[in-house]
């Protein structure tokens, strides 16, 4: 099995919960004798990007890259933490730049992107950890972001099964539950749920 893994807090000077979620992840998709790859966005330095032409260009090859990783993995884990009800910008700023006409959507005039699915045959496992109680987030807000991320994004692109894991009160959490966390996550690694 092929994992990649794409960690998605974009503050890599200290460590997060969401680096220790990718590396329970990857241990366990390790132990199980899978070959997991790790991206890190926040390490990359890629710009947003600004116009249609920019959109359309020909990928650099740091983009060219990462579209390998995805395009040979079979499962494909996003990790990231909830701001301002969503993912941060500098991963919404990665999904723009690898999800490319050519790449994620057709290139060809013509060709409808809902008939054709680029990246189907891959799995998804989105993990959003938060400040606010899982249940709140679900409940109360429907987990507005995190469907439209699943449904506009990857089922969009042909990603199937999507699954999801919300994390929440991380700010309040006590170290025996991040333990008990990060314990469930490696599990989830070794069976690449």
């Amino acid at each position: 099995m092929r994992i990649a893994i794409i960690q998605g807090h974009p503050d890599n000077t200290q460590p997060h919960f969401c680096h220790a979620v990718a590396e329970a992840y990857s241990a366990g998709a390790c132990d199980a004798g899978y070959r997991p790859q790790t991206i890190d966005v926040a390490a990359l330095n890629l710009p947003p990007l600004r116009s249609a032409e920019e959109w359309t260009s020909p990928p650099n090859e740091t983009i060219q890259h990462i579209q390998a990783v995805i395009t040979n993995a079979q499962h494909v884990v996003i990790i990231y933490p909830l701001w301002l009800g969503s993912m941060p910008a500098l991963l919404k700023a990665f999904f723009e730049q690898v999800a490319r006409p050519g790449f994620a959507l057709p290139a060809e005039p013509g060709v409808k992107p809902f008939q054709t699915k680029m990246l189907s045959g891959r799995s998804a496992h989105v993990f959003v950890t938060m400040g606010m109680p899982a249940a709140a987030y679900r409940l109360f807000y429907r987990a507005h972001s995190l469907k439209s991320f699943e449904r506009n994004i990857l089922k969009f692109v042909g990603f199937c099964p999507v699954r999801d894991t919300i994390i929440g009160s991380i700010e309040s959490m006590s170290k025996r539950d991040r333990k008990d966390w990060l314990k469930t996550i490696r599990d989830m690694g070794r069976g690449w749920r």
